[in-house]
């Protein structure tokens, strides 16, 4: 197997599992552990893997959130459904803000079946796909552009949306930790920040799997947020938790 087509089946692998072994991926490959470990070194400088002992990771952490174009094939089914949850308050004639990540790119693109609409974002995949969308304004924020977050960040985001006001902001993160959510990225949480001050409401969507988590910076207290949309219901603790701070909790299916 060639050395590209080792590293594709390694992502494929942890998309699958989330986590691999580096003894089970030399055996499996049949190389040496020390190949496999400049497979995994080249994987994580790109952004794709975080490397932990005796293996690695798409798990997020503190520092660490996997890259978009592996976030965009977790999931399917648990976005889905936050995505339907979410479109159920998007009405005709709205301003809707919409920010990076891969479940945000899933909501935008359907934003087209609620025009006609004005639709702001910083999301490069939802740009994308409601470039050419019937009866939908379509916002595209500038900036500087991230691979990683396959968005657009920095002042000139920051500025273009100082000046613009919406109804509604959708909101995602990879943390929520007790009553608030965290990111591992700064420049992300200045455009999410943004993002809420100049909409009437905002709404946060975040996997169940990711509350109990942390990430170096904090983004907002879900206090913050009208709305919290998760695809399944939290840990017991955090549900109640919630509900005892009286913020409006959606879980979609329910």
């Amino acid at each position: 197997m060639k050395r590209d087509e080792r590293r594709q089946a390694i992502m494929d692998l942890l998309v699958e599992t989330r986590s691999v072994d580096l003894d089970d991926l030399a055996d499996r490959f049949a190389v040496s552990k020390m190949t496999v470990h400049r497979d995994l070194d080249d994987l994580e400088q790109a952004g794709l893997l975080r490397k932990v002992r005796g293996g690695a990771t798409i798990e997020p952490g503190t520092r660490f959130e996997s890259d978009f174009r592996v976030r965009a094939l977790q999931d399917g089914d648990a976005k889905d459904r936050m995505a339907r949850a979410a479109l159920a308050m998007v009405e005709p004639g709205m301003t809707v803000m919409v920010n990076d990540g891969s479940m945000a790119a899933l909501l935008g693109a359907r934003m087209a079946g609620c025009a006609p609409l004005t639709v702001i974002t910083n999301n490069a995949a939802v740009i994308e796909r409601l470039k050419d969308a019937p009866r939908v304004t379509l916002i595209a924020l500038g900036g500087i552009y991230s691979a990683r977050f396959n968005g657009y960040f920095g002042i000139v985001t920051e500025s273009a949306l100082s000046r613009l006001r919406a109804d509604l902001a959708f909101i995602s993160t990879p943390a929520v930790a007790g009553l608030q959510a965290f990111h591992i990225d700064e420049g992300a949480v200045r455009v999410k920040q943004a993002m809420m001050r100049a909409a009437g409401r905002s709404v946060l969507l975040v996997n169940h799997q990711r509350f109990g988590r942390s990430a170096l910076h904090a983004l907002a207290d879900l206090s913050d947020f009208d709305m919290v949309v998760t695809d399944a219901s939290p840990a017991p603790e955090d549900r109640a938790a919630i509900e005892r701070a009286g913020i409006a909790l959606t879980i979609a299916g329910e």
